[in-house]
């Protein structure tokens, strides 16, 4: 198999800087797409990852999941795309392909998922390398449509904040007339009130403080209650049929379970761990509440998603980086200063 050697950003330590490394690439196989990657979104992951928050990082690692380009070369037995197409990679670049999951369009469930950096690249007999580099190689099964009405560097974050809020909107039948509420408002927050607000659901934002207040109307929302006014979450007690919760930190999910109506369902999506304090049961049984949790989409829902974006005109809002600044906004995102999605303009690695 032919490699090609091309520019990254990666880092080789969890306690060292990203910096420009060399990577391999595979060459194009029968059913691979090479895209000439133009934008990359930063999300908090790609952060967790390069300094091994998660314990299972296996360095020299490139981060990066909201890929946005345009395909340089195809596979002989590639039926999707051509040569110029404006095409996008998620969080997935294969999977196992025949589970139940991924029969279902579940891919994002399959024990086999392979992730679009740290995961295995069957190919090359190494880690996969993520959207900060030159080019990326994938099979067309996970290569993804771009509507050419969008701006492409906002479109990035679509595939991970997007879709992570999106699947649950759709599993858990959201339109209109349902009420949804979000708690935090950041990379994934302000992407949920984008889309519930497109599906046509009345949209509150649970905020602890009153100066998001703006911004969340600005993006859709109809309400804002403040998380930390017990008057408020009084009066908000039983009202909603959907919580979608993007806080990427330890909380205490007991205040918002009790806003749920019967049968309603709050939804994690944005913290990875244990919760302290424990989960009081007693809402949960006397109004059949739930708590779940959900990961990204699978394909199929992914590009239901960018369609329906270039239906409504939505995209992320952002603001776009060189990748020379990475260290900087890894830095930044952990003060939340960013609104709400960087996104690396990959012509500087190039440059």
């Amino acid at each position: 198999m032919d490699v090609k050697n091309i520019r990254a950003y990666g880092t080789v330590a969890a306690d060292a800087d990203l910096k420009q490394l060399e990577i391999n690439r595979r060459g194009v196989t029968a059913k691979d797409v090479e895209i000439d990657i133009l934008y990359c979104g930063v999300c908090h992951s790609d952060l967790h990852f390069a300094r091994n928050d998660w314990g299972m990082t296996q360095y020299p690692v490139v981060p990066g999941h909201e890929i946005v380009g345009k395909v340089l070369k195809v596979g002989d037995d590639v039926n999707q795309y051509k040569v110029g197409d404006l095409v996008a990679v998620g969080c997935l670049v294969d999977s196992c392909r025949s589970c139940a999951n991924c029969k279902n369009d579940l891919e994002q469930y399959c024990p086999e998922w392979v992730g679009t950096y740290g995961g295995y690249d069957k190919h090359l007999e190494t880690n996969t390398h993520g959207g900060y580099s030159e080019t990326i190689v994938v099979d067309e099964a996970f290569v993804l449509s771009v509507p050419e009405n969008l701006d492409l560097a906002g479109i990035a974050p679509v595939l991970c904040a997007g879709i992570t809020t999106w699947s649950p909107l759709r599993h858990w039948n959201v339109g209109k007339d349902s009420k949804v509420a979000v708690v935090g408002l950041g990379g994934l927050g302000h992407m949920a009130i984008k889309l519930a607000d497109a599906l046509g659901a009345h949209v509150t934002l649970f905020s602890r403080s009153t100066n998001k207040i703006d911004d969340a109307k600005a993006l859709g929302a109809d309400e804002i209650i403040i998380s930390t006014d017990e008057s408020q979450m009084q009066s908000a007690m039983g009202r909603f049929d959907v919580i979608i919760d993007t806080v990427p930190y330890e909380h205490d999910l007991n205040p918002y379970v009790g806003t749920l109506n019967t049968n309603g369902t709050l939804v994690v999506v944005g913290y990875l761990g244990p919760l302290d304090p424990m989960l009081v049961t007693v809402p949960l049984i006397m109004g059949r509440k739930s708590v779940a949790g959900s990961l990204i989409g699978g394909i199929a829902e992914t590009q239901e998603l960018l369609d329906f974006c270039g239906e409504h005109n939505i995209t992320s809002d952002i603001e776009v980086i060189n990748m020379q600044d990475i260290n900087t906004a890894y830095e930044r995102m952990l003060k939340s200063d960013v609104k709400y999605r960087f996104v690396i303009d990959m012509k500087s690695l190039k440059s």
